[in-house]
């Protein structure tokens, strides 16, 4: 199978295309001034040395000729004529303009609701190995809800230390639909379904059994909503934040070409909700694998995203190994592999990668690129970053499912060897729910306290500016008034008698 890399990701994308060629081209033939003075004076067409014909009828008294000036102007179109003209090109332009932008296959995707209505099913059919948790908090009015699906096949198991704990993160970005689709048929695959693409999974059994997977289908709703309302570039969550820039790993950094609108990081770290649901959640789960999943490219990246390198030591070497295994055994060598900063072309700030690696300590923190379209507008964003056509949107799924699939071997079996597991035994971790959700209400309420203190502080701050800006230039127009005076003065004096 093709992991096909793309270019890199664009960040900023135009309101509108810029097309010359979307109105249509009129071929305006002018008329000489001789041509206009003929047709007025009737003699068009007649040799020169003959006698201009008579235009009027015999017996009939000539009326009076109009003025030259006012027979030469052509007849002008009516006003309404030349709005309606107007606004029938405006309408084809936008017209083009909207063709050119892929609408959301809904015939292939789900929405938001039907998506997770069908995972709850799922969850209902299968009590035996999966169970959801809904988790709810808000800020300053926003309010944020993400869904946890837990896999545990054996849930009284004689060692649990030994499992495997493997957090997995889709949609976190509204316009990324894919990813949550995966999600879904992984989850299916999980429960229900023991083939891919006719491939036996029966093998894999075994490992599953020593894992718990912990699966955030989308992790990013209300941003997805916005999108399914026709904001298809969006990536922001419901109030206009980039959630994988709010992070507090080198959380506020702006490189030269940074976007406001695509990489907004919040007013601080973590001050959204759906960031303080994911971080609770990595604080109680513990895991061992953390994958975040995107689409606009196809690659397979470990830390750092903030800068170009990759960590040192053995948590580094444990990666790379994973992923090159993966890259080798499921993609045949074809996937871009390193660190996210690195490879993709710009540094990202903040992010839930280089959080997991750097402080909560999970020895393999990853992040999944895995559908780009290089051939897409970077106005079409829909087709950009999501796969148009049945064909293509089955064979992206069943790719990477069989990837995380082999991703879950290689990681329990190199965790094992480097004997990491038994460092997180599942009897330490809290379950998710009302104790996560009472654990993030809590720390919401402390930090809405700091962010209101940072927000009065920042807003002090302005006003300070502010009256600073004005004195400044209020003192400046004093001096250069002052100087002014004491020239002309001095040049009064000079040419006094």
């Amino acid at each position: 199978m093709d992991c096909e890399t793309a270019p890199n990701p664009i960040k900023n994308f135009p309101a509108a295309v810029n097309d010359p060629d979307r109105f249509a081209k009129f071929d305006n033939k002018s008329t000489s001034p001789t041509s206009k003075s003929k047709r007025a004076t009737g003699t068009q067409g007649l040799a020169a040395d003959e006698p201009p014909r008579p235009t009027h009828r015999e017996g009939e008294r000539e009326q009076p000729r109009p003025p030259a000036a006012m027979a030469a102007s052509p007849p002008r179109p009516p006003l309404h004529l030349l709005l309606t003209l107007a606004l029938a090109l405006t309408v084809a332009a936008a017209g083009k303009i909207s063709a050119d932008r892929t609408p959301i296959s809904r015939d292939i995707y789900h929405s938001s609701d039907s998506l997770l209505r069908e995972i709850k099913d799922l969850v209902a059919r299968h009590s035996n190995k999966l169970s959801m948790d809904t988790i709810r908090t808000s800020n300053k009015g926003y309010s944020a809800e993400l869904f946890v699906v837990t896999f545990n096949p054996v849930k009284e198991s004689v060692d649990n230390g030994s499992k495997v704990h493997i957090l997995l993160s889709f949609g976190q970005h509204g316009r990324e639909l894919i990813t949550s689709e995966v999600a879904l048929r992984l989850l299916y695959i999980l429960t229900e379904k023991h083939k891919i693409a006719g491939v036996d999974l029966s093998s894999f059994e075994k490992v599953l059994d020593n894992l718990v997977i912990k699966v955030v289908p989308m992790e990013n709703l209300n941003g997805r909503r916005r999108v399914e309302e026709g904001e298809l570039c969006d990536r922001r969550n419901g109030r206009g934040v980039d959630l994988n820039r709010n992070w507090s790993v080198d959380w506020g950094k702006k490189e030269k070409d940074y976007d406001p609108y695509e990489e907004n990081p919040g007013i601080a770290p973590f001050s959204e909700p759906e960031t303080q649901i994911m971080r609770e959640l990595s604080r109680s789960f513990k895991p061992h694998v953390w994958v975040n999943v995107h689409s606009g490219m196809e690659a397979l990246f470990m830390p750092y995203d903030h800068k170009n390198t990759t960590p040192n030591g053995a948590s580094a070497h444990l990666m790379w190994s994973v992923l090159e295994n993966l890259n080798h055994r499921h993609f045949q060598d074809s996937c871009l592999v390193g660190s996210g900063g690195g490879s993709v072309g710009y540094l990202a700030h903040g992010t839930t990668t280089d959080y997991m690696h750097d402080i909560a300590k999970v020895p393999m923190p990853f992040t999944f690129e895995i559908y780009g379209d290089e051939k897409a507008s970077t106005d079409d964003c829909f087709k950009m970053f999501n796969p148009v056509d049945k064909t293509t949107f089955d064979r992206v799924i069943n790719k990477w499912c069989m990837a995380f699939l082999i991703l879950f071997e290689e990681g329990l079996r190199n965790l094992q060897d480097s004997q990491i597991v038994s460092q997180g035994a599942l009897d330490n971790w809290v379950p998710i729910g009302g104790d996560v959700e009472r654990n993030v209400e809590r720390k919401s309420s402390r930090e809405r306290r700091k962010l209101e203190g940072l927000d009065l502080g920042m807003q002090e701050l302005r006003t300070y500016f502010r009256l600073f800006m004005v004195s400044t230039f209020l003192l400046m127009f004093m001096f250069c008034t002052r100087i002014s005076k004491n020239r002309n003065r001095d040049s009064g004096n000079a040419f006094d008698p």
